[in-house]
């Protein structure tokens, strides 16, 4: 078995990448490490797709549902988690296999992260309180004040990049701007990637979207949004925006009818899987390329783990 090679596994949404990470490591003795942006919260494991207990008693999986629902998950704390799962999994004996459909989060792993210190515990809380009384675009117009560069390169309604841009600003005097024209630094330099992508048909893609959207909101997806709405979380938050959230929100609100807002997250869904299949088709640079859903095929298994096998064992 080649040393010091995770498997990587990126895709969109409804491919069928959760099977394929589970089967491979399956075969290759693995554990599976997540890179979805929202998988990582603890009360929608429902509504953002999260394995299910058959196949997380298969085999191990890592880094689901361990952040609550306050938080702000971002691409720098999970490579922190993702290195040491990687480098834990190596020490078991085991094979790394990193699967989601978070493009920025993959793309960090390997190829590497801008070296931005870690921001400062009194500037998050500083941050944090802005944010709650003042919104996003409240932080985001105190960060204009101080670092106008930093602030063109943030939405002002993406409450987690404006939080990131001004934390960054208030810890180091040196703009977001600025952090990005340094070279990047690799969490796992030691390491080398057998990248997998999925890149099935949009047509195949579209029904299996809507198809699995209308078996959440069958199997508790409801439930969970209600939940989320009962503690009066900010709906800036990242769990708050996963999708489906929004779209059942506004139908538990009263705002609009149940089958509006699932056509509506349908869509939306659709929507985000056409760009996740453009992003992954431009910038993941795979050595193996699936150009269907992945649906359980033995021979497709096959296939990957004989080309793995066969990496020498110092890598690629």
């Amino acid at each position: 078995m080649p040393q010091n090679v995770p498997i990587v596994i990126g895709g969109p949404t409804a491919s069928g990448k959760s099977q394929l990470a589970v089967d491979l490591a399956l075969a290759l003795d693995g554990v599976v490490i997540n890179a979805d942006a929202s998988q990582v919260y603890k009360s929608i494991p429902i509504i953002s797709a999260a394995p299910s207990e058959e196949e997380t008693s298969k085999v191990p999986h890592r880094l689901y549902g361990y952040l609550a629902d306050e938080e702000n998950g971002n691409v720098v704390s999970w490579l922190e988690l993702a290195a040491e799962e990687i480098r834990r999994a190596w020490q078991a004996g085991k094979t790394p296999v990193v699967v989601g459909g978070s493009g920025m989060y993959l793309d960090n792993l390997i190829n590497g992260v801008t070296p931005i210190p870690e921001v400062a515990p009194d500037i998050r809380r500083q941050a944090l309180e802005i944010m709650q009384n003042e919104g996003a675009e409240g932080l985001w117009r105190r960060l204009y004040k101080v670092d106008a560069a930093g602030a063109a390169m943030v939405n002002p309604a993406d409450a987690t990049r404006v939080r990131r841009a001004f934390e960054i600003f208030m810890t180091t005097g040196v703009s977001i701007a600025e952090w990005f024209t340094r070279p990047m630094v690799k969490k796992l330099p030691e390491t080398e990637f057998f990248v997998i992508r999925l890149l099935p048909d949009k047509a195949v893609l579209d029904r299996r979207c809507n198809l699995r959207f209308d078996i959440m909101a069958a199997s508790g997806a409801i439930d969970e949004v209600k939940e989320l709405l009962s503690r009066g979380l900010d709906p800036s938050l990242p769990v708050m925006k996963a999708k489906g959230v929004p779209e059942l929100a506004a139908f538990l609100r009263g705002e609009t009818s149940l089958r509006e807002a699932v056509e509506t997250a349908k869509l939306r869904t659709r929507q985000y899987a056409k760009r996740q299949l453009t992003w992954f088709r431009n910038k993941l640079k795979a050595d193996v390329t699936l150009p269907q859903c992945y649906g359980g095929e033995k021979e497709i298994i096959n296939n990957v783990k004989n080309q793995y096998k066969m990496l020498p064992k110092s890598g690629k």
